[in-house]
């Protein structure tokens, strides 16, 4: 009798931890994701409504990198390698997609900074990663990236020795929505919101 109630209590006890650990790993992502955009670790920019009201004097240079994952047929590439912006400035940067197949094709961007300790001070206040993009057989496009450096980075231990911060895009394919694909058909029956 003793023996079948501490088994049981067992049994009742790995299967709370199971639960648990299920638990954790599905928040783990969100959870991930949330302390990356907050702190800018491992080079998640941050976001902005509005540009930067201090602007100081001193410049640091911004390289712009771009690939696809071989699985997408996209030819992207940045528009300009580099450009030199002052702190709390707003630089803007366009980067060109090509779908040079027969078909249509939806991509998101991921990206990231580096050095990764510039990630919690390169804001991004409008840029073509926040949405999927679609691209119709043969289209090419050019695609904006508004952003500032903050000012405080002027007061961090390390920012304050970065001279220099690539923004490297990476775009993956996606599965394209029926509304998407009506889109690319018929243009003018689609209504927007």
């Amino acid at each position: 009798m003793e023996l079948a109630q501490r088994n049981k209590k067992m049994l009742s006890g790995l299967s709370a931890i199971v639960l648990i650990m299920t638990g954790l790993a599905f928040a783990s992502v969100p959870f991930y994701d949330w302390f990356c955009r907050v702190t800018g670790f491992a080079g998640t920019t941050l976001t902005a409504d509005t540009g930067s009201t201090i602007i100081i004097d001193r410049e640091i240079k911004i390289r712009f990198d771009g690939s696809v994952d071989r699985a997408l047929a996209w030819e992207f590439k940045p528009v300009q390698k580099e450009m030199k912006v002052k702190i709390g400035e707003m630089g803007l940067a366009f980067y060109e997609a090509y779908n040079p197949t027969s078909e249509p094709i939806m991509g998101t961007a991921s990206y990231n900074v580096f050095p990764f300790s510039a990630g919690s001070f390169f804001t991004k206040i409008d840029c073509f990663c926040f949405e999927e993009q679609l691209l119709a057989p043969g289209e090419r496009v050019q695609m904006p990236v508004s952003f500032y450096i903050d000012p405080d980075i002027e007061n961090d231990m390390d920012g304050k020795f970065i001279n220099q911060i690539t923004l490297s895009y990476t775009f993956y394919q996606r599965e394209i929505v029926e509304s998407a694909a009506i889109m690319l058909e018929n243009p003018q029956k689609v209504k927007l919101n």
